[in-house]
């Protein structure tokens, strides 16, 4: 008997074959402003499905390794990565994956929503990168700090060309440096101190726990500057370069070599994620250039960088549940089973089109915050600032555990295949489960949203939107309507609660489930939005989502129904 090898096509394009990511493109940027990034996603796409696909495999294949010592007994500290990850290095840099809404030309061509266009580059280029997504986030983190006024013009014009740079030979990515032991998330314990050299530069000491993207050329760390007094407001980021080629203090060495006072104790094991390098540092007189007057509180500096991370990790969820069903629907359409195949099983087909619906709302949740990223970076919107207060905790948060929960999803789609390392399958679900983790867990950007709405007022922004997509709703959809005004009014009641006594133990111990509902309603909004717009499948997404996450109906029956438009 011949031996059956069942066949595994590849996805649709990505580009090309996703309805929703080229109807938000129409809203957002127009016909004119679609037609000029077209060219520049096709090519993005024409790559991913290829060249960069198998630079993604090789990556997971051979993961970093840490070289400490060379033949001779030197301490090398050498991270070696394989020739993908330097593949997804270059395609990253070539596509402009960090650079372009930091490009003149770019802010000309689509001025603020120049961040929608790289949320796209990023919806393409993210989910097969083999986590090279990571440094990208950080890049761009570290890019955004940089181009803050009150950072030192020469710190500036040292680096930011750099980490926006298009030429894979020179362009470079961040580290980021945050965590210690001792503290985790909370950075009022954090340890590392610096002190002032006397020549406008600096000297870090301290362990930090988890770097990502330790291969980088630098690195925003945090520190607690000397004589600064206790808790995280203090702190403040310096730029720590990594190799000896950007320290003064490395006269001789060899470019490669590491910095003077950065040691790489170890690289992480971890669940997922494997192909980045991620390590454990340790700082020790190590040169550091401050990112703006260490005099100031500087967390909130810090947070110019956090935000961005917090979008981009939404983008990466977003994204991944995207090809996720992108395979998934591919693997049904060939698979045979008893009565045909598989896409034609009412049950399976209910279930696709259930993930479908949480992809859509993870799509324009994401989508909306970069829309907002770039409206306070183009223009100083104040409006969007106050909205992306709350917005990029809720997006991280919600998308976050969507992905991990459709990655469960789709590993199963592929039955014992998806259980096989060699399929590649299993990286869905391990690299998922970093998602609700980095930036934050859940329970952490939750309590960051309740900060948000009482410190800061940043609901009313919010309300003001669910409102108006209420009333959109009204004619096209009444369900939609009476669904999305009764989790408003609810909405409302809770964030009363909230402020009359943000510390009581039921306001703090329901900070999730508040957070979670609110990230929901705002994603029924954003669908609404976008069908009112004129889109069939975000109206049907809407309708789906709202019953689904806002008032909890079982809405199988009507994903089966709707699986071809939704997908």
């Amino acid at each position: 008997m011949a031996r059956h090898v069942q066949s595994a096509p590849p996805p649709v394009d990505p580009y090309a074959g996703d309805r929703q990511l080229n109807s938000w493109l129409d809203r957002h940027l127009g016909p004119a402003g679609h037609a000029a990034a077209k060219d520049r996603l096709a090519a993005l796409a024409a790559e991913v499905d290829g060249p960069l696909r198998a630079a993604h495999h090789d990556a997971e294949n051979h993961p970093p390794t840490l070289v400490r010592y060379d033949g001779w007994g030197a301490r090398v500290d050498r991270i070696e990565t394989s020739a993908g990850w330097q593949a997804q290095r270059a395609g990253a840099a070539r596509h402009a994956v960090v650079a372009l809404p930091y490009q003149d030309e770019a802010r000309a061509t689509w001025g603020a929503a120049a961040r929608v266009v790289q949320h796209a580059l990023l919806h393409l280029y993210a989910p097969e990168s083999a986590t090279f997504s990571c440094p990208v986030a950080m890049a761009d983190g570290a890019a955004a700090v940089l181009s803050r006024p009150d950072v030192d013009p020469a710190v500036r014009d040292a680096w930011l060309p750099r980490l926006t740079g298009t030429d894979p030979d020179t362009a470079i990515t961040s580290g980021q440096w945050m965590t210690e032991a001792q503290g985790g998330s909370d950075l009022a314990r954090s340890t590392t101190v610096a002190r002032p050299a006397g020549d406008g530069s600096w000297r870090l000491t301290g362990e930090k726990w988890f770097c990502s993207a330790a291969d980088s050329a630098m690195a925003i760390a945090l520190a607690r500057p000397e004589g600064a007094g206790p808790g995280s407001r203090v702190l403040a980021p310096y730029l720590v370069p990594r190799y000896a080629a950007d320290s003064p203090l490395a006269a001789g060495a060899a470019p490669d070599a590491p910095a003077p006072g950065v040691t790489v104790h170890r690289l992480k094991d971890k669940l997922g994620t494997r192909a980045l390098p991620t390590a454990e540092i340790g700082l020790r007189d190590a040169y550091a250039l401050p990112v703006g007057d260490p005099g100031q509180p500087g967390l909130v500096r810090a947070m110019t960088l956090v935000v961005v991370t917090r979008v981009h990790n939404a983008s990466a969820a977003a994204s991944g549940m995207r090809r996720g069903l992108a395979y998934a629907l591919a693997y049904a359409g060939a698979r045979q089973i008893a009565g045909g195949r598989l896409a034609d099983s009412p049950l399976h087909r209910a279930t696709l089109g259930t993930l479908a619906v949480d992809t859509a709302g993870a799509f324009v949740l994401t989508g909306h915050t970069f829309a907002l990223l770039g409206r306070v970076e183009v223009g100083a919107d104040p409006d969007a600032a106050a909205e992306l207060r709350v917005v990029a905790p809720l997006a991280k948060l919600a998308t976050g555990r969507l992905a991990a929960a459709a990655a469960g999803e789709y590993v199963e789609a592929f039955g014992g295949a998806g259980y096989v390392e060699d399929t590649g399958v299993p990286r869905l679900l391990r690299d998922a489960q970093v998602l609700p983790i980095w930036e934050g867990t859940t329970n952490v950007l939750a309590l960051d949203v309740l900060r948000a709405v009482t410190r800061e007022n940043a609901a009313p922004p919010l309300l003001r939107r669910l409102d108006a997509a209420a009333d959109l709703a009204r004619t096209r959809s009444p369900l939609v309507a009476d669904i999305l005004a009764g989790a408003t009014a609810r909405l409302r009641e809770a964030l009363t609660e909230v402020a009359a006594d943000p510390t009581a133990a039921q306001v703090v111990a329901g900070a999730r489930g508040l957070a979670l509902r609110m990230a929901y309603a705002l994603t029924t909004a954003l669908l609404v939005e976008q069908a009112d717009w004129g889109d069939e499948q975000a109206e049907v997404a809407a309708r789906l989502w709202a019953r689904r996450w806002l008032r909890g109906d079982d809405i199988a029956i009507d994903a089966h129904h709707h699986l071809e438009l939704l997908a």
